[in-house]
């Protein structure tokens, strides 16, 4: 599953960051990597961008950099 099909409230774990080059270091630098728990806050009306929460602070994403991480749900 990827962290754009999570829905508001939920929380998961990455298991894997996708995309290459600086795209993919983006993403890490924003400290999202393997083992980082995410709580998907709010989701534009359109669906585009997301708004999740990491690490103790809220980070904004489109749904294309959001396809390429890899997530399973945590348990409750």
């Amino acid at each position: 599953m990827t962290l754009d099909e999570l829905s508001i409230g939920q929380s998961a774990v990455v298991t894997a960051v996708g995309g290459e080059g600086a795209l993919r270091r983006r993403l890490l630098d924003m400290g999202i990597t393997p083992k980082t728990s995410v709580l998907m806050r709010k989701k534009a009306p359109m669906g585009d961008p997301v708004e999740i929460c990491l690490r103790g602070y809220e980070l904004t994403l489109r749904l294309e950099d959001a396809r390429k991480i890899e997530i399973r749900r945590a348990k409750a």
